[in-house]
C-alpha cells in the first residue's frame, strides 16, 4: 500500500506550471494537510504487517514445495541465502533513504526519483509499475490455480462431481482470472480503505493458517496422496507420500532432482526455480510506503522491515526443512497444493491461500496504480499519462487504477504462474539494484544533507546489493535481463531529452561536483607541457544580443578547453542594496543552453571595464583550469546588430528572445569604454602572459552558409602569420606567428570547419630567394603536422611605401621567412621611437588592399596582432592603424600569442 500523506519537510512540487498555479497547489496541499488524520500507525501495524503480507502469499502456500522438490534442501537453503542476501542489502539501502526524509506516494519510485533525478526516477518508476502489474497477475494466476485445484473438474473427466464443477482449459482459466481481477478492481475502486482496514484481519488468517500447517507436520499421520496429472490421453495418476518425520525421506530430498513442471511442461533448473522462489522475497518496500501514516517513520521503518525480513527467512527455512523431512519428492514436485492434503483442517488452508493471494493481488494492483499516478502527477511523460491524473472526489486515482487493471489483464494472457515468474523477478531485481544505486550515489556524493538516522549501511553493502541483483538477473534469464536493461536505457534517454526540468535536485550534480573537485586538485599546473596545450578562452561580452555569432565562433576555437563568457557590470556594490548579478545569472545560463556552447559564465562588478577584465583574468577558472587567452570584440564605430534575433537557435524556436538582456546600444549613444582603455585591456592581458584575440565583423559570419554551400572551391581560412605593421621585422617562426598558425589549425580541426582549407600567405620581396623561403616554411608546416596551402605574395610595392617614410637609410629589412635571430626589442611590439616615423596610413591602406585582393574571399582571416606601444599616448594611433588594416576584410581575427603552443616531439 502506498501512503498519500505528505511531509512538510519534503514539499512535493510538480514540474512546470505557472507561479500562480503552484501557489494554488500549495494552498490546496495546506488544506489537505489540515484535514488529514494524524499519524497513528505503530511499527507492527504500519510496517511489519504490510511487509509480511506482501512476502507471504503464493510462494509460501503454492510454490514452496515446488522449490524444495526440484532443488532439494541444500540448494533450496542456498537459494534462500542468496535471495535474502540481495534483499538484505536492499533493505539497508531502503532504510537509509527512508530515514533521510519522509516518503510520498510511489514508494521506490519516489525514493529513486528524488535521489537520482527525474531520468532515473521516471524510468525506474515505469519498471516498478510493470513489476507490480506482473506481480498482481502472478498472484491472480496463483489464486486461479488454487480455485481450479479445489473446484475444477479433474483431468480426464467430462463432467464434475460434488464441488468439482469448474471446467479446466486455457480459456476457462483466463476467464476465472478475469473475474477475480475484476473483483480486485472493484475493491480498489470503491473499497481501498476497507481493504486497508482489513489488512490486520487478513494477517491474522494467514498467521493462523501458517500455525496450522506447522502443527500438521507433527500431528498428521503418514498418508498416501493420489495425484491426478493432465496427460495428452486424458490424465494419469501418481502417488505422493507424506511419510511423517523420516531420515530416509530427508536423505532422499537433500540433493537436487530437477524435473518437468507439470503446469508448463518445461524442464526446471536452478535459475528457473530461483525465479519462482524470489517472488516470495519481494514486497520489502511495503512498510516504507506507509511512512506518511507512521507515528515515528525513522524508528519504525528500519526495525519493522528488518524484523519482517528476518521472520520470513526463518519461516521459509523451517518449512523447507519440514517438507524435506516428511514429504517424498513426487508429492513436492507434482502437487503444488499438497499443504491442504496434509493439513489437520484443509478448509483453513484453502481460506488462507485465497486470502493471501487475493490480498497480494490487490496490494500489487493498488501499488501499481499509485506509482502510475505519481508518474502522471510529476508530468515526466507529458500527455502520455495525463489520463492517470484524474481522481475521485475522495482522492482515489480511479483512472490510474483502471489503466493498471487493463495492463494486468493483458499479462493474464500468459496463462501460467511459472511463465511470468522470471519476468516479475527480473523487474524486481532491477528495481532493487537501482535502490541500492540511489543509496550508493548519495553516500559517494558526501552531501551534507544526507544524514539518515539509520546508519547500519556502507557503500560496500550498496555495491554488494547491486552486484547480487545484476548477477542473478542474468542467471535467471539473460534475454529478459538484457531486454529490461535496453528498455530502461531507452526510457533514460527519452526522459533526459524530453522531460521538463525538476526542482527535486539531481544526484548527478553532487557526484560531478565531488569528482571534479578531486580531479581539479590532481590537475597540477607544474606538470603542464606544450604537447598537451589547449586554448582556454575568456570571451568578454558586453551584450549577448550583439555577440551571438562571436560566442559560437569562439566555441569552435576552444578545442575541448575551458571557455568562459565574461561580463563586466559598471556599478558600485557599496551603493546597491544587493548583488545585481544574481538575477542575471539565469539569463546567461539559458543563453549558453540555447546556443549549445560548452561555456561557463563569469560576471563581475567593477568601476570600469578595464578593472573588470583584470578581475576576471585574475579570478576566472580554478586550479589548473584558468583562461590563457583573452578574446575581445573589435573597437570600431560600427552599429551593433541584434544577432540573437537572427540566430537559428531562436528563430526556429517558438519562444521569444531572452528578455534578461537589455536592448543594444544605439549608434549615437556613448560607449562604455574609450579607445585608450580598450588598448589598455590588451596591454594588461599581455603583461599577464595571456594570449589575445581581437575579433572583427564576426557577426557577419554566416557559418552555416559558408560551410554548407555547394560552391567550388570549398571555403577557405586565410592565415597571414607576418606582422604587417612591422615590415622591417617580419618573421614566420616567432612565438606569435606560431600561435596564430595553431589557432587557425585548431579552427580547421573543429567538426564544423573540417571542409575548409587553410591558405598560408608568404610575403616575399625581389631578391630574397622566395622558393627557399617557401621550402623552409613548408618544412615547418610538415614538422608541425599542419596541412595548409602556401601562396607567395609579392609585396615590394607595399614595403616601398614604408621605406619612403623612414628617415635615413633603411639599413636593409630583416630577413623574411623562417628567421632564427633574436630581436633586441620586445617581440612584435609596435614602438614608435622619436627618431623614426611610424608606418603611414598610406602604407596601412596598401597592406589592407594586399590582403583584400587575395581571392577567392575566405570565410575568415587570421592576422598578426602587434603589441601595443609602450607609450600610452600612442594607443589611439595604434587602434586607428588596426582599424585601417582590417577595414572591409570581413570576418577577421587579430592574434597575438605569448605561449609556446607547438611541438614537434612525440
Amino acid at each position: 500500500m502506498a501512503s498519500s500523506e505528505r511531509s512538510a519537510l519534503l514539499t512535493y512540487r510538480l514540474c512546470g506550471g505557472s507561479g500562480e498555479e503552484e501557489r494554488g497547489r500549495e494552498r490546496a496541499r495546506g488544506r489537505a494537510a489540515a484535514a488529514a488524520p494524524p499519524r497513528k500507525l505503530p511499527t507492527f501495524l504500519g510496517v511489519v504487517v504490510p511487509t509480511l503480507l506482501s512476502m507471504f502469499s503464493v510462494v509460501l502456500f503454492l510454490r514452496l514445495g515446488f522449490v524444495v522438490g526440484h532443488a532439494g534442501l541444500y540448494q533450496a537453503l542456498a537459494m534462500f541465502a542468496v535471495a535474502y542476501f540481495i534483499i538484505g542489502m536492499t533493505v539497508l539501502s531502503v532504510c537509509a533513504i527512508a530515514t533521510n526524509g519522509a516518503l510520498d506516494a510511489g514508494g521506490a519510485y519516489y525514493m529513486i526519483s528524488r535521489a537520482l533525478g527525474p531520468e532515473f526516477g521516471g524510468s525506474i518508476g515505469i519498471m516498478f509499475f510493470l513489476a507490480n502489474v506482473c506481480g498482481s497477475a502472478l498472484y491472480v494466476l496463483g489464486l486461479v490455480e488454487a480455485v481450479v485445484d479445489s473446484f475444477g473438474i479433474p483431468p480426464g473427466q467430462k463432467e464434475g462431481t460434488g464441488v468439482h464443477v469448474l471446467p479446466q482449459s486455457y480459456w476457462y482459466e483466463l476467464l476465472y482470472g478475469t473475474v477475480l481481477l475484476a473483483l480486485c478492481l472493484l475493491v480498489c475502486l470503491v473499497g481501498a480503505s476497507i481493504y486497508a482496514k482489513a489488512t490486520f484481519l487478513i494477517f491474522l488468517i494467514v498467521m493462523g493458517v501458517l500455525g496450522a500447517i506447522l502443527i500438521s507436520f507433527f500431528a498428521t499421520q503418514p498418508i498416501g496422496v493420489p495425484i491426478r496429472l493432465p496427460h495428452f490421453n486424458g490424465s494419469e495418476t501418481e502417488n505422493g507420500s507424506f511419510t511423517g518425520f523420516s531420515i530416509a525421506t530427508l536423505r532422499d530430498n537433500l540433493g537436487g532432482g530437477y524435473g518437468v513442471d507439470y503446469t508448463t511442461g518445461q524442464m526446471m533448473s536452478f535459475s528457473s526455480v530461483f525465479a519462482v522462489m524470489f517472488n516470495g522475497c519481494t514486497g520489502i518496500m511495503a512498510g516504507s510506503n506507509m511512512s506518511g501514516d507512521l507515528k515515528r517513520p525513522s524508528y519504525s521503518i528500519p526495525r519493522g522491515t528488518i524484523s519482517a525480513v528476518l521472520f520470513t527467512y526463518l519461516v521459509y527455512n523451517l518449512l523447507a526443512f519440514l517438507m524435506c523431512a516428511t514429504c517424498n519428492r513426487t508429492l513436492l514436485q507434482k502437487d503444488y497444493g499438497f499443504l491442504r492434503d496434509i493439513s489437520i483442517f484443509p478448509p483453513l488452508v484453502t481460506v488462507g491461500i485465497y486470502a493471501a493471494t487475493l490480498s497480494a493481488a490487490m496490494s500489487n494492483l493498488i501499488g501499481a496504480s499509485r506509482i502510475l499516478y505519481a508518474l502522471a502527477r510529476d508530468d515526466l511523460f507529458g500527455r502520455a499519462l495525463a489520463l492517470a491524473k484524474k481522481t475521485s472526489a475522495s482522492g482515489n486515482p480511479v483512472m490510474a487504477v483502471i489503466l493498471s487493471w487493463l495492463v494486468v489483464q493483458l499479462v493474464l494472457f500468459s496463462g501460467k504462474l511459472n511463465t511470468i515468474a522470471g519476468v516479475v523477478t527480473t523487474f524486481f531485481l532491477l528495481v532493487y539494484a537501482t535502490v541500492n544505486l540511489a543509496c550508493l550515489a548519495l553516500e559517494w556524493a558526501s552531501a551534507p544533507n544526507f544524514r539518515p538516522t539509520f546508519r547500519y549501511f556502507t557503500w560496500h553493502t550498496c555495491l554488494l546489493g547491486i552486484a547480487g541483483c545484476c548477477v542473478m538477473m542474468f542467471l535467471i534469464s539473460p534475454v529478459s535481463a538484457s531486454a529490461s536493461l535496453g528498455f530502461l536505457l531507452l526510457l533514460l534517454l527519452a526522459l533526459h531529452y524530453l522531460s521538463p526540468s525538476s526542482t527535486w535536485g539531481y544526484i548527478s550534480q553532487a557526484l560531478i561536483f565531488h569528482q571534479v573537485r578531486k580531479y581539479l586538485l590532481m590537475l597540477d599546473v607544474r606538470k603542464d607541457h606544450v604537447k598537451f596545450w589547449r586554448p582556454q578562452m575568456l570571451l568578454m561580452v558586453q551584450n549577448p544580443r550583439g555577440s551571438a555569432r562571436l560566442i559560437d565562433f569562439v566555441n569552435d576555437l576552444k578545442k575541448s578547453g575551458l571557455y568562459v563568457l565574461g561580463h563586466v557590470e559598471l556599478q558600485d556594490l557599496d551603493t546597491l542594496p544587493s548583488d545585481p548579478l544574481q538575477p542575471q545569472q539565469d539569463s546567461w545560463l539559458n543563453l549558453v543552453d540555447k546556443l549549445n556552447v560548452k561555456a561557463f559564465v563569469s560576471l563581475t562588478l567593477a568601476p570600469s571595464v578595464r578593472h573588470g577584465v583584470r578581475q576576471l583574468l585574475f579570478t576566472s577558472g580554478l586550479g589548473g583550469m584558468r583562461p590563457n587567452t583573452l578574446v575581445l570584440g573589435f573597437y570600431d564605430d560600427a552599429a551593433p546588430q541584434d544577432g540573437l534575433a537572427r540566430h537559428p537557435a531562436f528563430t526556429s524556436a517558438r519562444e521569444e528572445v531572452p528578455l534578461g538582456f537589455p536592448p543594444l546600444r544605439a549608434p549615437t549613444a556613448p560607449k562604455l569604454l574609450s579607445a585608450r582603455e580598450y588598448v589598455g585591456i590588451v596591454a594588461d592581458a599581455l603583461k599577464m602572459l595571456r594570449n589575445v584575440l581581437l575579433a572583427r565583423q564576426l557577426e557577419s559570419l554566416d557559418k552555416a552558409w559558408e560551410l554548407r554551400r555547394a560552391a567550388s572551391p570549398p571555403p577557405a581560412i586565410h592565415v597571414w602569420p607576418v606582422n604587417l605593421l612591422r615590415p622591417d621585422s617580419a618573421r614566420y617562426a616567432d612565438t606569435c606567428s606560431l600561435f596564430l598558425l595553431q589557432m587557425a589549425c585548431v579552427l580547421n580541426m573543429a567538426r564544423a570547419w573540417r571542409r575548409a582549407h587553410l591558405r598560408l600567405f608568404l610575403c616575399v620581396e625581389a631578391g630574397t630567394m622566395p622558393h627557399a623561403q617557401e621550402e623552409k616554411l613548408r618544412q615547418l608546416l610538415k614538422d608541425l603536422r599542419i596541412q595548409a596551402q602556401i601562396q607567395l605574395v609579392p609585396w615590394d610595392a607595399v614595403t616601398r611605401l614604408h621605406w619612403q617614410t623612414r628617415r635615413g637609410p633603411p639599413g636593409g629589412p630583416a630577413p623574411m621567412g623562417v628567421a632564427e635571430e633574436e630581436e633586441e626589442e620586445e617581440e612584435g611590439a609596435v614602438n614608435f621611437p622619436a627618431n623614426a616615423t611610424q608606418v603611414s596610413d598610406e602604407y596601412v591602406h596598401a597592406a589592407n588592399k594586399l590582403v583584400l585582393e587575395q581571392s577567392p574571399a575566405p570565410a575568415v582571416r587570421f592576422l598578426y596582432l602587434p603589441r601595443p606601444p609602450a607609450d600610452t599616448s600612442l594607443y589611439p594611433l595604434y587602434l586607428h592603424q588596426l582599424e585601417l588594416l582590417t577595414r572591409g576584410l570581413g570576418p577577421t581575427v587579430l592574434v597575438h600569442g605569448v605561449s609556446a603552443v607547438t611541438s614537434t616531439q612525440l
